[in-house]
């Protein structure tokens, strides 16, 4: 009689974050193929394509390609600041609550301005750009969107025109972290830089949704991108023959933007499927990929959940001492996601 051999197990369905996307087949072509030099020296053409194409897509002068979206965002505030200044940003911003260890060498102080979903309190950014006095400078606004700790929320265009003109009003200038702006415009239904145009300068990751191996570029004004490019030097993110990952970033922004909404509507598949466990689950309902699962009034605790998900072939991230974070990327489709749910319930009803 013939055996069968055993099945192999189906591996987990990853939702800890869209940091896991791997390169395309089209990324590794483009890796092998592409024309390299020393960045360092007389640069690389791939890397001057990279920051050329995404400065345009942005609406901006220049562009400078980093290793990461926090280094990008660390010398766009040391690039329009001076020491002993002020930036404000929203106070759950990723630059604020993960990014801040930066204030520690910078010789500058982030003031956190509460607000809702991700956008700033008006009347409190305006309280902060007051300066004079015993007040310190706010030399620079940051924002952030999509925004990660509210769940994926998008800003609206006409509050980021508000904070713009308000800080420009106050001499400061504007940052924006779009680590993952191509979902916010494609929530918004708008071009990148119909969302840029509103900041000074911007980040945009580019190993995340449009699922490049690592890289961001920072774009902006062109005296701006002369100091940052200075700036990197000084803090080791010069790279050499960097235009072998130049050129996936090249092929993550010119083809994998408008795939982004396909996550996007898985995001909300799972946040309909977790809701449905109400009310001892609930689930935010994204604008983009990111679902955060509200565990409180299950009775265990979030070190429980995820590990119980993981035996389950889920995984997942804590966000807090009661939330999850999902992440819907390019590897996750409709089985994947329905698996998910089941997980959920399978882990709420084991008690």
């Amino acid at each position: 009689m013939t055996q069968r051999t055993p099945a192999a197990p189906r591996p987990p369905v990853d939702l800890r974050s869209d940091t896991v996307t791997r390169p395309t087949e089209a990324m590794y072509e483009r890796m092998r193929a592409a024309p390299i030099g020393d960045d360092g020296l007389d640069g690389d053409p791939s890397v001057r394509e990279l920051e050329a194409q995404v400065a345009a897509r942005l609406g901006k002068e220049a562009g400078l390609f980093v290793p990461s979206c926090t280094m990008a965002n660390l010398l766009a505030v040391l690039a329009q600041t001076q020491r002993n200044e002020q930036v404000v940003l929203e106070s759950s911003a990723h630059m604020y609550t993960s990014e801040r260890g930066a204030a520690t060498f910078t010789g500058l102080f982030y003031l956190g301005v509460a607000g809702a979903d991700g956008a700033m309190d008006l009347g409190r950014l305006e309280d902060a750009l007051q300066g004079g006095g015993h007040r310190l400078k706010t030399s620079l606004v940051a924002m952030e969107t999509s925004h990660n700790n509210a769940g994926g929320a998008v800003l609206p265009l006409d509050h980021m025109q508000a904070v713009h003109g308000m800080a420009r009003a106050a001499g400061a200038a504007v940052h924006l972290d779009g680590a993952r702006l191509f979902n916010a415009a494609v929530a918004l239904g708008v071009a990148p830089g119909d969302i840029a145009r509103h900041a000074d300068t911007v980040s945009l990751c580019l190993s995340k949704g449009l699922s490049a191996p690592v890289g961001a570029v920072l774009a902006g004004g062109k005296s701006v991108m002369a100091s940052a490019r200075v700036l990197r030097r000084m803090l080791g993110g010069t790279q050499r023959q960097s235009g072998i990952m130049a050129a996936a970033g090249l092929e993550g922004v010119q083809a994998m933007g408008d795939r982004l909404a396909e996550d996007h509507v898985r995001a909300r598949r799972l946040s309909d499927g977790v809701n449905r466990l109400a009310p001892a689950l609930s689930a935010t309902v994204p604008q983009t990929n990111i679902v955060q699962v509200e565990t409180a009034g299950t009775g265990k605790g979030n070190t429980q959940w995820v590990a119980a998900l993981q035996a389950a072939g889920l995984l997942v991230r804590p966000w807090g001492r009661t939330r999850l974070r999902c992440v819907t990327h390019r590897h996750i489709g409709d089985a994947d996601i329905d698996a998910a749910v089941l997980a959920f319930e399978t882990v709420l009803n084991a008690g």
